[in-house]
């Protein structure tokens, strides 16, 4: 499905710098000026990026949480008032089709997803409604996000008493929502607000001391972070478990285990109980003398042979050029790689401790009277 994203009305702001044509971030700043001046206002102080390319949608009636909990990944029946959530959509055979951000605020389920992929998620749900009480529809909205320590200091241009915890929402005075997230950064904030006003939060934040920050803030921090993009990081491949999107809301993850039926479930539990899965989602440090970058989709190689995939690759403020990259799994962390044709080498934080034996295979083994 193609779909056209109409550029944002902030790429007027003086000293934007919009995405690289073709991009996904193509109707956004791409920074303001000082890309790395504005990752370090992200991590220090208070940045603010437009992320108004966010497909927003939403969802009401009565039984809008026990229907969504019955095709999506996460636990989602039960969400309180104000508490929000990361979700997958996943194909019958388990792998990641759509990841998104959700909301559930005074009856009201909100959704924000990839610019380019929320219509086909918004078809998917609006197909799969029956005789559910429940309407999916696009919303008029657009998304905002805070990062920094300094936010606490926005509080009364925000309009709201205190700042929510973590994957909680709050309602803001004059219509949309304020909702903490636990990544690209440890204070992080999006606030999905009414598009109409996008420009008057804009100028608001800023006069109160927001700095002005493009993508290329937001993706940095997301990578050094090992936070996946779908479409970017993941392919036609990826399930959820090579992605890091294990684990419930309690978790920060995107998918609970302790539930079923929904669509790609089968996958999700045989790869829990008795398998590992292929690949694995970790963050690599380039060669930064280069002469040429890594792209998304670039393999991965060691020796010349295929071990994985490059994801997002981005210029870090303190790391340098680092990229994001879903390699086999037994690949070993001191492994030298080779990133399209740059040199590359793992980051041993990022590679994921996944040792304990599966309970299925127990439960085999105790059978079998192992």
């Amino acid at each position: 499905m193609s779909v056209v994203v109409v550029p944002s009305p902030l790429l007027s702001v003086p000293g934007a710098v919009a995405g690289i044509p073709g991009s996904p971030d193509a109707a956004v700043a791409w920074h303001y000026g000082d890309p790395f001046g504005e990752q370090k206002a992200a991590t220090q102080r208070v940045a603010l990026v437009d992320r108004s390319h966010r497909f927003v949608l939403r969802i009401t009636g009565k039984e809008r949480l026990t229907w969504l909990h019955t095709i999506t990944s996460q636990h989602v029946a039960a969400l309180a008032d104000g508490q929000s959530a990361e979700n997958l959509d996943l194909d019958l055979n388990g792998r990641v089709l759509h990841h998104f951000v959700l909301s559930e605020l005074d009856g009201t389920v909100w959704i924000d997803t990839e610019a380019e992929r929320g219509p086909e998620l918004l078809a998917f749900l609006q197909k799969m409604v029956f005789w559910a009480d429940a309407k999916p529809e696009a919303a008029d909205h657009a998304v905002l996000s805070l990062l920094g320590p300094g936010i606490a200091s926005l509080t009364e241009a925000l309009g709201v008493a205190g700042l929510p915890t973590v994957l909680q929402a709050v309602p803001l005075p004059e219509g949309g929502f304020l909702r903490r997230m636990p990544w690209p950064t440890e204070e992080a904030f999006d606030l999905v607000v009414p598009r109409a006003s996008l420009a008057d939060w804009w100028a608001r934040l800023t006069a109160a001391g927001a700095v002005p920050a493009g993508m290329w803030a937001f993706e940095a921090l997301r990578v050094a972070a090992v936070r996946p993009r779908v479409g970017l990081d993941t392919d036609d491949r990826t399930i959820p478990h090579e992605a890091r999107w294990i684990g419930g809301v309690e978790e920060f993850g995107a998918v609970h285990l302790d539930k079923g039926c929904y669509r790609g479930q089968e996958t999700v539990a045989r790869v829990h109980n008795l398998g590992k899965p292929p690949r694995q989602l970790v963050l690599l440090h380039l060669d930064g003398s280069a002469d040429e970058r890594p792209v998304p989709g670039d393999d991965v190689t060691v020796g010349g042979r295929t071990v994985g995939r490059v994801g997002t690759v981005i210029d870090h403020f303190e790391f340098g050029p680092i990229a994001l990259a879903l390699l086999k799994r037994t690949i070993p962390a001191d492994t030298a790689l080779t990133a399209g044709s740059a040199a590359a080498a793992i980051d041993p934080d990022s590679v994921p401790v996944d040792d304990a034996p599966q309970a299925g295979r127990l439960a085999v083994d105790r059978l079998r009277g192992r």
